[in-house]
């Protein structure tokens, strides 16, 4: 009985001293939040100085006294970002762990660890995926907390930063892309997700940021594809809807990321649109539905040779570039819609000649339009399968 009662007060002892270590840590963590918020104040208050410093010395002659106000924005932006790091490991940490932690608090810790997740086998991703978490925390927590004066001093600062590191994230993934040659065909759908992804997240979050820092007219050559793309931006999207918010995505990365996607990889994951449009087109379950596809097929191939492959200078094939100079041509001279429609239509015939069995029955359906439009004539004649043009004397269709 005597060694059950000293048990029975080891045990409330344990649970005594337990709650008030717990009481201790629940009182004490406050004030760490509130020491870690005040770094963190200061440290972006410094930062956004020599951020402002350095801007007004781009026009100094000089140069010792330049790079000394850009080290010293660096440095301070450095320190700014290890606070908010200190910030989510002392503080936000420590309220998940005694379940005082708000949702907001407990999505930025889960963020937070995918984001580490990467180190060990994406390096390079994790060095940027890690810099725009911390942006971002704090960038949310001023506007949730509805600190304006703060955010429109914080807004340049930030923008320039963002801009920098999603240049930095999809020219990771552009030179994957173009690794093409070791990478599995699953790797290649999941960076072409990737790719979408990432420049949906910067035309959703920062260029409208952008636009309030620097003015709208500084982007009158994106403001237009940016309207089309908030249509997408909302509500519930079907395959066809996908594909064209990808497309109006890749138009707006030619402006923006020229150099980030450079246009081998923008041109790959325009090819990836084409093969989702056709079989898109392919497995249409009615007329109006294909027809529907096939109104974004005809955008997408415009978007696809004038944005893109008219400024191509290099090409693998003398023959690919060949063909696409007839087609280029006839296709910048016209400006009847019906006729660029039957060049279109004909490119698209010459593009797919290789994959002829692929892609038979939407090729039957480029035919039955070229039929349409009076630019083919159904004959029963076995023809060649190679032809490209500005007429087809022979080619095989259903009448």
């Amino acid at each position: 009985m005597a060694e059950e009662r000293s048990l029975k007060v080891l045990s409330n002892d344990t649970t005594f001293f337990s709650r008030v270590s717990s009481t201790l840590t629940k009182l004490l963590t406050p004030t760490k939040i509130g020491i870690n918020g005040m770094m963190i104040n200061i440290k972006r208050s410094s930062a956004i100085k020599y951020f402002e410093q350095s801007k007004n010395a781009e026009d100094i002659t000089d140069v010792a006294k330049k790079d000394q106000l850009q080290n010293r924005y660096e440095e301070s932006y450095t320190l700014y970002l290890e606070s908010i790091d200190k910030y989510i490991m002392d503080s936000i940490y420590k309220k998940v762990k005694n379940h005082i932690a708000s949702v907001f608090e407990k999505d930025a810790l889960a963020n937070y660890y995918n984001v580490v997740h990467l180190k060990d086998t994406e390096y390079l991703e994790y060095k940027y995926r890690k810099q725009k978490f911390l942006l971002d925390l704090d960038y949310d927590s001023l506007t949730a907390n509805k600190k304006e004066k703060i955010v429109k001093k914080y807004e340049p600062i930030y923008v320039e930063k963002m801009d920098g590191i999603y240049k930095g994230i999809l020219k990771n993934y552009s030179v994957k892309l173009a690794d093409g040659m070791r990478a599995k065909r699953i790797n290649q759908i999941d960076l072409y997700k990737k790719i979408f992804e990432t420049l949906e997240d910067y035309i959703k979050r920062i260029l409208p940021i952008k636009f309030r820092v620097d003015g709208t007219e500084k982007y009158g050559k994106v403001l237009k594809e940016y309207e089309e793309y908030e249509k997408f931006s909302v509500g519930k999207l079907d395959e066809k809807d996908f594909v064209e918010k990808n497309m109006i995505l890749l138009g707006l990365s030619r402006v923006l990321f020229t150099h980030s996607l450079p246009l081998v990889a923008a041109e790959q994951c325009y090819n990836k649109l084409l093969k989702d449009t056709r079989n898109l087109i392919s497995s249409a379950t009615s007329e109006e539905k294909k027809e529907s596809v096939y109104q974004i097929l005809l955008k997408l191939i415009e978007d696809y040779n004038v944005k893109l492959l008219s400024t191509k200078v290099y090409w693998d094939k003398p023959e690919e570039r060949d063909a696409y100079k007839k087609f280029w041509d006839a296709y910048s001279q016209t400006n009847s819609s019906e006729q660029k429609e039957i060049l279109s239509l004909k490119r698209e015939l010459y593009n797919t000649a290789d994959e002829y069995e692929k892609y038979a029955e939407v090729r039957q359906f480029y035919k039955n339009k070229l039929v349409s439009l009076g630019a083919m004539r159904v004959i029963r004649t076995t023809p060649s399968r190679k032809f490209y043009g500005h007429f087809i004397k022979k080619e095989k269709c259903n009448e």
